[in-house]
This record gives structure tokens, sequence and C-alpha cells, in this order.
């Protein structure tokens, strides 16, 4: 299988081009520091090529679930030296996916800074978690002042160094699904009539000077980017996404990065649920061959559709999200073609063990 092939991301080689998926797990404690059961977790799936870490937020407003953790303070800091220290212990590779949510948040978690900032105070549809985990409906988002954006970006820089010091192989800027920097590029949340809105080059700023400050701390091969084109997740929208996706794609190219990670929008929502979307476009098709560098695509892939994938050079290397879950062993799960585990959803966000470390192996 090509699946099972090594490739490398930049200055990140892998062994095999199978990529565990950033997946939030909401058990880490109210301060955002790692459940002791973490470091298992990911060890258990060190045989992926690449690991993309939960999604990890650059600072206290960027917090938008509980149980989600950081990556600005201390005892941050040495929770996730363990966790890169079990993978590298089993020769794995992991990345840190710096994360902040915007408007998909509630004050609740973040007291002492109020309101959720967004690029416009838009609020989204539905309903969120507080930090006593009940729903509410979402809050009016604040807008971001442009005084503010400088302080947002060194949050990012600031948290990228955190993540070299925690002993991660590179990190993942998040830019899809709904949260901040989405929420800048797409004209359906981005309303703002200053440098940072409008234009589809405005919108694209704030993610280029994140990415420029990131690769001040960090080898730009290091550094990873995830969009999600055509994504509706978190109540999304953009008014020309081909032409969004097609320029940003392209000025991506000058970064040199690691890798382009791209979500196919044929799975409906981010972890919400297991419908496919019939006659969803292609992201692979669209966009792929607009980056120069090593693409990863996710969302809902099975063993054959993946192989498919790398093997008619859709993608360079495949993610796996829910079957990750309940399948730490899924690399030689592919090799042998053998059953999977089946994942319950009801064990997904927040608990202890059970629906965490408890997922059995393959009988040696």
């Amino acid at each position: 299988m090509k699946l099972l092939s090594p490739v490398t991301l930049g200055k990140i080689q892998i062994s095999n081009r199978i990529v565990m998926a950033p997946l939030t797990r909401m058990r880490s404690d109210e301060l955002g520091v790692l459940s002791p059961l973490a470091a298992e977790y990911y060890q258990q799936r060190a045989s992926a090529g690449l690991i993309i870490s939960e999604a990890t937020q650059i600072a206290p407003i960027g917090k938008g679930y509980p149980g989600t953790p950081g990556i600005y303070s201390a005892d941050q800091v040495t929770a996730w030296k363990k966790v890169t220290q079990a993978v590298h212990e089993k020769d794995g590779k992991i990345v840190l996916q710096l994360w902040h949510v915007g408007r998909i948040s509630h004050s609740s978690h973040h007291p002492e800074d109020g309101l959720p900032v967004a690029p416009s105070a838009i609020r989204p549809s539905g309903k969120v978690y507080t930090a006593q985990w009940s729903q509410e409906d979402y809050e009016t988002p604040r807008a971001i002042d442009i005084t503010e954006i400088a302080g947002l970006v060194e949050s990012y820089k600031h948290a990228a160094s955190l993540a070299k010091e925690a002993g991660f192989d590179g990190v993942e800027v998040h830019a899809a699904n709904g949260y901040l920097l989405d929420q800048f590029l797409q004209d359906g949340t981005n309303h703002r009539t200053d440098e940072y809105g409008g234009s589809v080059e405005n919108r694209c700023k704030l993610l280029f000077e994140v990415l420029n400050a990131v690769t001040q701390v960090w080898d730009s091969e290091q550094v990873g980017v995830r969009l999600s084109p055509y994504g509706t997740f978190s109540d999304m929208s953009d008014s020309d996404p081909v032409g969004l996706f097609t320029y940003l794609i392209g000025q991506l190219n000058s970064f040199n990065l690691s890798y382009l990670h791209l979500i196919e929008p044929r799975s409906t929502s981010a972890g919400g649920s297991d419908e496919v979307l019939e006659n969803a476009p292609s992201t692979a098709t669209l966009f792929k061959n607009l980056f120069k560098g090593k693409v990863i695509m996710a969302g809902g892939f099975t063993r054959e559709s993946a192989e498919e994938a790398v093997s008619t050079g859709h993608a360079d290397a495949v993610a796996f999200g829910r079957i990750y879950i309940a399948n730490p062993d899924l690399v030689k799960r592919f090799e042998l073609n053998a059953p999977l585990n089946q994942y319950n959803r009801g064990t997904f966000y927040g608990g202890a063990e059970v629906g965490y470390t408890d997922y059995p192996f393959l009988a040696e």
C-alpha cells in the first residue's frame, strides 16, 4: 500500500502517510492542563506517520469549550512535554495545532476578558458549551479592534515558542472550521471595513501575519496550515469560496510550509455527525494542485478511499479522526486489512479513560 510508504513533509519525515487528525477530547482541567492520561493516549497512537494534536488554545480568550488544553502557561508546557516524550519514545512524530476559537466561545470560559472576539460582531446560530458544561445561546462577540491585532499575532508567536519548548516536531496553524482565522477569511463572518476586511487580500492578511510570526520561531518547513473550503461547521459561509481559497493557497506557496491540510466538505461537520454530503465539491480536485508542497487531506476517508487518494496524487497523506479514536493501532489494522473497533460517540468529549485509552489493540 502506498498509504504505508514514507513521505517527507518539509523537514518532517514520516514513516507512513496515515495521519492522526486533530481531535478535541475535552479532558483537560479548568486551567487548560492536559489530563495525566494524555501521554498514554497519544503514545498508543504513535505508529501514525504524524499525529496532529488536539486543537490547543493560544490564550485564555481563545478557549471555546470546557476541558480543552492551552499552550500559554508553564504548567501546560510541562504536561505537553510528557506527551511529546511519550510519542518520541515510540519513534512517532507530533505537531501542535495552534487554535483561537474567536466567536465560537462564551464569556464563562474567559471571564476576565469578557465577550468572545471576532472580526465582526455577528452572533453564530446554535448553542455553545459554557465553562459549566451547560448549553446556552451564543453571545454576540465583540469585534476585535485593529489596535489589538498585533497582540493577537504575538499570542500565536508566544504559543509557537512554547510548543517548541514542549518538544513538538512542528506546529499547525488552525485556520479552518469556523474558528477565528477562518472567521477573518470568509465574508459571511468578516464585515470589516478596515485593512482586515472587504477584499480577499485584506481578509487573508491576518493569517499571513500569523504565519510570518510563527515562522520566526519555527523553520517554515515545520509549519502546516489547516483550511476548510466550503466548510459550514460553526455557521460559516463565503460568497466566492473558489476565488478566496484559490488566492489564499496560491499565496501560501511563498511561505515554503511543511504541508497544507485540507478538509473535504463531504463530512457535514467536524465531529458533529457521521452524515456524508452527496454531490459536495471536491476540495482536492479544486485546490490540491494549486499548492506546490505536500497536502494532507481529511474528511470521512476509509482505508480504500485513502489509498486511492494517495495513489492517484489527490493527497500526499490522509488524516483520520473518529476511527483513530477507536483504533490506536490503525496503521497495523490497515496493513493487515483487519476489522476496526467501532467508536462510541458518547465518550468522545469529557470523562477519563473510558473511550480514551481503553480501546483494544489487535491481539499479538
